[in-house]
């Protein structure tokens, strides 16, 4: 779902609020999620998930699939999601 999607079926739900506020309390959610996970501090959203900040190894042995050339990849970090129990359950019951 898009940004606007997400607009519209918010104003559908709160009609008194104009598209422009639903939009900055959008934007003011988003920012803090980023803030936290750029502070290496996991963020979690009840029957949702949890968002967490995980580190993958360097590799010394990985290979260009183009080229077939052994290359250095270095250690980096990466979001990773975990879906809550109560969010799998109504994914995989439909």
């Amino acid at each position: 779902m898009h940004k606007p999607k997400l607009i519209q079926e918010l104003k559908k739900k709160h009609s008194n609020l104009k598209n422009s506020q639903i939009s900055d309390i959008i934007d003011t959610i988003l920012n803090s999620i980023e803030e936290s996970l750029i502070k290496n501090q996991p963020v979690e959203i009840r029957n949702f998930g949890r968002l967490s900040i995980k580190e993958v190894k360097e590799k010394h042995n990985a290979r260009n699939p183009k080229t077939g050339e052994i290359i250095y990849v270095p250690k980096r970090e990466k979001v990773y999601f975990k879906i809550s129990k109560y969010l799998k359950i109504l994914i995989n019951s439909e």
